[in-house]
């Protein structure tokens, strides 16, 4: 898949400013909602390893196939608790719009939990609920 000019985090920010060096892992998520944008920026662009390498270790999945032929178009935050740069523990809640050809248009609505360790955001799991 191309890079990206803007950044698919929809943060207004290029993408080689914004998420682009946290999946090369040039920095690392400072905030809880920052870590939830790069990875759904990793969705949009297909970086299957750094979903993984940013999922926490209990819960991350053997296997992460990404379909190529999704379409990640939008993403809202919608409300954050904690998650801050002081913080161990963050709540974010969001709803990710895509486009896949089997289903057309439709949306993702998650609470995602994460937690801070040895400085370092991670993805812990998240309460899925209908778009």
């Amino acid at each position: 898949m191309p890079t990206p000019t803007r950044c698919p985090c929809l943060s207004g920010l290029p993408y080689a400013e914004c998420c682009g060096p946290l999946h090369r892992g040039e920095r690392t998520a400072p905030t809880a909602e920052a870590l939830m944008r790069s990875r759904y920026s990793a969705f949009a662009v297909g970086d299957a390893d750094y979903l993984r390498a940013t999922w926490h270790p209990s819960t991350r999945p053997a296997d992460l196939d990404l379909d190529p032929a999704t379409r990640w178009l939008r993403l809202d935050v919608l409300a954050t608790s904690a998650g801050g740069p002081f913080d161990t523990t963050g709540t974010v809640e969001f709803r990710a719009t895509y486009r896949d050809p089997g289903d057309g248009r439709g949306s993702l609505h998650e609470v995602s939990r994460f937690v801070r360790e040895d400085g370092r955001w991670s993805y812990v799991d998240g309460s899925v609920s209908p778009g």
